[in-house]
Formats: C-alpha cells, sequence, structure tokens
C-alpha cells in the first residue's frame, strides 16, 4: 500500500490537463478539483506546431513528430501520478491546420482519450474564465497571446462580454511580418483598429495571458530590480513601459538585465509579443498591465467546478489549505479569523472587504511556520506567504499577509528583515498588518496556539479603556509577558488597554 504524505490534502483525486498549443505544449497534474488548485507536476515542451502553418497550412512536420513522441510520456507521468481523470485541449494551430485533423486522430490514439479542440470563441472564453478564476473582481480587457491566434475578451467580475480571436500570435506575426518586429505592429494595429469593445474599455486594466508575454514581463520585472519575484498579478504603468517594448523590437533585448533568466527557445519571439501589446496600448489606453499566471487551463478546469465552488475566494482556500497542512490547529486558525474582526471593532479600526479578506487570509496563515526554529519563524512564514502559488490577491495584499506574519513573530518592531516588502504595500497595509501581528502577539499567549479559548473572550469599553475580558477559569493564563504585549498593542492602536480577568 502507497501512503500519502501528509503535504498533501486528504480526499483529492488527482487529474491531468494536455494543453495543445501553437507554440508550447504542457502537461499540468494538479492535486485535484479545487477553487485555489495545486500542481503536482508540470511540464511542458516547445514544440511549435503552428511554424510556418501560413506558409504551408499543415502543422510543422518536426513540431508534430516530437509532439507524438512526447505525449507518451505525458500520459505515463499522468498514470503515475495516479490521475484519475485525463483532459486535453487543443488549440489554434490544431484547429486550422489541414493536416490537424490527422494529428489530432494520432495523439488521442496515443494519449486515450478524446481532445477537444476549442474554437476561437471557446478558447477566448476559457481564457476569460482563467483570469475569473484567479483575480479578485476583475475588471477590463483580457488578451490571451499564443503561438497562432490572440483572443481578446471583456470581463467584469464574472461576467463575460464581448470577445474576439485574431491572427496575431507570437509565431503567426513573426511569419506574417517576415520577421520584422516592426512590421507585426503595423499588422496587429490593423487588427486591433477594428475591435470597438477594446477601444471602448479605455482606462480600465489590461490582463496579459501567455508564455510570451509571461516572458516579456519577467524581464521587464528583472531589469527594473523589482522586489518580489512573483509573476501572477504584477503590475506594469502601460505608458513607463513603452520604452521597454520598443527596445525589445528593435532587437536589444539581449542587452536587458534579466535576459539570461528568459530560456533561448522563447526570446525569438518576444520582439512580437511586444510589438503586439504596444499596439494594444496604444487602441485601448489601459489604466495598468497586469499579468497572469493563468489562462486557458485553468479556465478550463475552473469550468469543471460545481457552482458551490465557484463561489469560494480563492485566496480563503489555499490559505485554508495550507492551515491544514501547517498549522498546529486549524480549528484555532479560523476562530482567529472571527476574534480578530471582533478586535479590529472595538478597536476602531476600519476595513475595506478587500483589507477584511486579508486579514482572513493573514490569520489562516500565522502559525504555518511553527515548525521553524523559533528564532527564523517570522522570515520564514514571510517568505513562504510572499512567494506562495495564491491567486485572488495582488503584490501589495502578498505584501499585507506575510508583514503581519512577520509581526507576529518577530515583534512589531521588525520592519528591517522586510524592506523589500514594505515598499509594495501602502501605509494603510502596513498599520493594519502592525496591528494585527499585535494581536496575533496577544492571543497566541492565552491560547498556546490551542482551540477553543477564543469563543470565551470578549472586549468591552470602560471609560476611555478597552478591556480584554478573560474568564476566570483561564485566570491563571495571565502574566507578565501577556501584559507587556498588551502595552505595545496599546501604544499601537493609541488606546488604552488593559486584559481583565473576569471574577
Amino acid at each position: 500500500m502507497i501512503e500519502i504524505s501528509q503535504g498533501r490534502l486528504k480526499n483529492r483525486r488527482p487529474l491531468s490537463i494536455i494543453d495543445i498549443g501553437s507554440n508550447s505544449i504542457r502537461l499540468v497534474i494538479y492535486e485535484g478539483i479545487a477553487r485555489a488548485p495545486t500542481m503536482l507536476f508540470n511540464e511542458k515542451m516547445l514544440a511549435g506546431l503552428g511554424r510556418g502553418i501560413v506558409t504551408s497550412g499543415e502543422l510543422d512536420p518536426d513540431g508534430v513528430r516530437r509532439a507524438l513522441l512526447e505525449f507518451k510520456r505525458f500520459r505515463a507521468l499522468s498514470e503515475q501520478a495516479g490521475a484519475q481523470q485525463l483532459h486535453v485541449i487543443a488549440t489554434a494551430a490544431a484547429r486550422e491546420a489541414r493536416n490537424g485533423p490527422n494529428f489530432i486522430q494520432q495523439a488521442q490514439e496515443i494519449l486515450g482519450t478524446k481532445i477537444h479542440v476549442l474554437t476561437g470563441k471557446e478558447e477566448a472564453y476559457y481564457s476569460a474564465l482563467g483570469i475569473i478564476s484567479g483575480f479578485h473582481a476583475p475588471d477590463g480587457v483580457v488578451g490571451d497571446q499564443g503561438g497562432g491566434s490572440l483572443e481578446l475578451v471583456d470581463v467584469v467580475g464574472e461576467t463575460i462580454g464581448d470577445g474576439v480571436t485574431l491572427p496575431l500570435g507570437g509565431l503567426r506575426l513573426e511569419e506574417t511580418s517576415k520577421a520584422d518586429p516592426q512590421s507585426a505592429g503595423n499588422i496587429a494595429r490593423d487588427k486591433l483598429k477594428n475591435v470597438d469593445f477594446l477601444k471602448a474599455a479605455k482606462g480600465r486594466a489590461f490582463y496579459c495571458v501567455g508564455g510570451t508575454w509571461r516572458n516579456l514581463a519577467h524581464l521587464h520585472m528583472t531589469s527594473e530590480n523589482y522586489p518580489l519575484h512573483v509573476m501572477h498579478n504584477y503590475e506594469m504603468n502601460p505608458q513607463a513601459i513603452l520604452p521597454f517594448l520598443n527596445r525589445v523590437m528593435k532587437g536589444e533585448a539581449d542587452k536587458i538585465k534579466g535576459i539570461g533568466e528568459i530560456s533561448k527557445s522563447r526570446r525569438a519571439l518576444l520582439p512580437y509579443g511586444a510589438a503586439a501589446l504596444r499596439e494594444i496600448i496604444e487602441v485601448m489606453q489601459p489604466s495598468r498591465i497586469v499579468t497572469s499566471a493563468l489562462g486557458v487551463r485553468e479556465g478550463y478546469l475552473y469550468h469543471l467546478l460545481n457552482d458551490d465552488q465557484k463561489k469560494e475566494d480563492p485566496l480563503i482556500s489555499a490559505s485554508e489549505e495550507l492551515a491544514i497542512l501547517r498549522a498546529r490547529s486549524v480549528t484555532h486558525a479560523r476562530e482567529l479569523t472571527d476574534w480578530t474582526r471582533v478586535s479590529f471593532a472595538a478597536l476602531g479600526v476600519e476595513e475595506t472587504e478587500n483589507e477584511a479578506r486579508l486579514r482572513h487570509a493573514a490569520c489562516l496563515l500565522a502559525d504555518i511556520g511553527w515548525r521553524a526554529h523559533p528564532e527564523y519563524r517570522g522570515v520564514q512564514s514571510l517568505n513562504v506567504i510572499a512567494h506562495a502559488a495564491f491567486v485572488g490577491i495582488d503584490h501589495p495584499g502578498r505584501a499585507y499577509l506575510a508583514l503581519a506574519n512577520l509581526y507576529r513573530h518577530d515583534g512589531l518592531s521588525s520592519d528591517d528583515a522586510a524592506a523589500d516588502l514594505l515598499s509594495l504595500a501602502p501605509d494603510r497595509y502596513i498599520e493594519r498588518a502592525k496591528i494585527l501581528g499585535g494581536l496575533l502577539r496577544v492571543i497566541y499567549l492565552l491560547t498556546a496556539s490551542m482551540a477553543g479559548i477564543i469563543p470565551e473572550l470578549c472586549w468591552r469599553r470602560e471609560g476611555d479603556e478597552v478591556q480584554l475580558v478573560v474568564p476566570a477559569k483561564y485566570g491563571d493564563l495571565d502574566g507578565e509577558r501577556l501584559q507587556g504585549r498588551m502595552n505595545q498593542l496599546a501604544k499601537l492602536v493609541k488606546q488604552k488597554l488593559r486584559l481583565v480577568v473576569k471574577d
């Protein structure tokens, strides 16, 4: 009998998705169907199936040969990982090439399952679902640039609006422009000028999906010495990045800091991704460019969820899963959520809806570093949280979560350990992270990290003093160290605070 490690969640049934794109083919094996899916295994190959398709009308022969060989490995990997389902989707090149049907038939025989060749409309739809699954209240236009096509679709919250598929994929632009990025820009401009909903979205966000744009964003991030190397929800100022895009289009990418971190096989398409993005900025004039690590594949996975699962907050779901896997008591972590909400209200600390969900997540994550050496719990928790595979959260939000847990472990004056993250968080987030950290420092001394006590505590106001009232049966938990942390919290919130044992 094979025993599943405690590092994995129970009752999850692995499933695999193979995404056959015009440039890359990727296998992802997920732990199970969940609102915040976790990858068990992830592998890709750059087959370049769509290379030369404009001229020949067919899939690249060498790409077909290599892909079919790799499908044997992908199927074996899926089976080795215990995947109970294998879903396969194919995009532009497979649906457009004359030999596409023959390739799909051979692939189906090797993989042992039906391949869903997406229409352009379906590709746009799943791209939109990918953004819906990965962002909190998205509002803008999604652009998914693959090797063969570019899908554009309007998204507001969970509502999918107008969409279009255009022949502006990286490989296709390279071929139609005769390997001239400036001409590629002209081709993109001509196609984009008639997309009315793109022009009407002026001042909203543009969400970049696809490997070429992710690599462009990665290069920009590195060149700017950005402090948090997390691609999902990395934002760029549209006007500020135009000089960067122009340099890439001119073939100067090799001179930009960080180019060594981009695989050589990906570099060739960077100028064509830059050309398309520059023209989109010109037509749409977005407020910000937002990078997404999620796209068609994750959108397809999202559509497999039931209605209740779709309504879950992915950040809270992922944080709760980490609490289950790493905290001493997940019940205690859940109790913290309600207690800190009441505590913020008692102390007069206002929260927006988004700040409340960040506090909720921070509470669920507050004990994930307990197995580390006491002197390193704060820094380790900070690093895990800042770089975790969370979705539904922007980079300032990551800073809030990480800082709150640093303060919880290392004290309210531990800013030196988080200088980079402090630069990402607005003052309001930093203030609330410290207050939350201060509250957690108090409550952990009362509970010893175990559930049961928190629901019996309450706050009350006596004159100009706010009191944390502890039932008499827990009176022996009071002490000098606890009172000291109450005093620290009092200075932070600029109020008189006192712990009182109820008679």
